[in-house]
């Protein structure tokens, strides 16, 4: 038998209003009353019904969050930390993945606005502002990942990756590199627009101008067939920059089928610190990016906007850093 919040709050002899307080860990309750309603609601084996309560509210209790693929290893991290700040808070997510297709973005973006979410955070450069216009023509808060800044109801947050950049060329001097080559996420993705031109330019000022540049999707199988692109060039480079840890892995991969050793022949780097880089063989050298602050600050963003009613959404900067493992070693002589 299914029981009602009515019951909940006669058994615990409080208002409907406080037991709705407790579930959705309202600051305005006192510890003694959440505890005594949180007993009840153990007894009765409550469950709130989220369909009966958008129906009294007008509202869901969903916030949306919006990344490029599910079986990219640099999402869950950011997937966790936005989930984690809204269950805290009494709310639920509703994930949808692009798969980097235009026409499946597009019915996303009606997906969260028929869902009636309270905000929604794009995690994916794969989404640009004008494909999201119907959800803030709707009122609907969003933040972005290095997007332009933040306008009415659009948050946005830049991760530095030139920071990460400047610490992983300095590295690779240190190690006596002269001769480098790059391997660039797609050029139709802003964020890997910006690491290539960061690398270019970085490599370019410390004498290291890349042998040559390329761009690829972000999986292992285009890391690998890149790699061999760069190994029939006249100039082999002595270490080999990529724009994801995945690139870098099938560039590792490939090496190696080549005959050619990491790092001994040709160090190599990645970016994200995704979990599977320190499994490599040899561990991966890679900028680090927090990922799980990511969608901690995504949530806090989307929160602010509603909370304090701002048209205007806020701007977070997120800063990477240089893990260094063994696919990097002294330049071959």
């Amino acid at each position: 038998m299914a029981h009602t919040m009515r019951e909940v709050a006669r058994r615990a002899g409080v208002s409907l209003a406080t037991v709705s307080r407790v579930l959705n860990n309202s600051e305005y309750v006192s510890e003694e009353t959440s505890r005594s309603v949180l007993e009840v609601v153990r007894e009765l084996d409550y469950y709130k019904n989220v369909h009966a309560r958008r129906l009294s509210t007008g509202r869901s209790d969903l916030f949306g969050l919006v990344i490029s693929e599910i079986a990219n290893p640099f999402f869950p991290e950011i997937i966790r930390g936005y989930q984690a700040m809204a269950w805290s808070r009494g709310f639920d997510v509703l994930l949808c993945n692009t798969e980097y297709d235009r026409e499946r973005t597009k019915l996303v973006m009606r997906k969260l606005r028929e869902s009636d979410v309270r905000g929604v955070a794009v995690v994916t450069s794969a989404v640009d502002r004008d494909m999201a216009s119907e959800l803030t023509d709707a009122g609907i808060p969003l933040v972005f990942c290095n997007s332009d800044h933040a306008t009415r109801l659009v948050g946005n947050i830049r991760i530095d990756y030139e920071h990460g950049v400047t610490k992983a060329i300095q590295h690779i001097v240190e190690l006596g590199h002269r001769r480098s080559a790059v391997i660039a996420g797609p050029a139709e993705n802003r964020t890997a627009v910006t690491i290539k031109n960061a690398l270019v330019s970085g490599l370019t000022a410390r004498g290291l101008k890349p042998v040559c540049v390329l761009e690829s999707n972000y999986r292992v199988d285009a890391g690998a067939s890149a790699v061999r692109e760069v190994l029939s060039r006249p100039e082999k480079p002595t270490v080999v920059f990529c724009g994801n840890d995945l690139i870098a892995m099938g560039a590792m991969s490939a090496l190696e089928e080549s005959g050619v050793r990491v790092p001994e022949d040709v160090s190599v780097l990645g970016i994200d610190n995704i979990f599977f880089a320190f499994l490599a063989r040899p561990p991966l050298t890679t900028i680090s990016v927090p990922r799980e602050q990511l969608g901690v600050k995504a949530f806090e963003a989307l929160d602010r906007m509603l909370r304090v009613k701002r048209q205007k959404g806020p701007n977070y900067t997120l800063e990477t850093d240089l893990v260094v493992r063994n696919s990097t070693a002294p330049a071959r002589r």
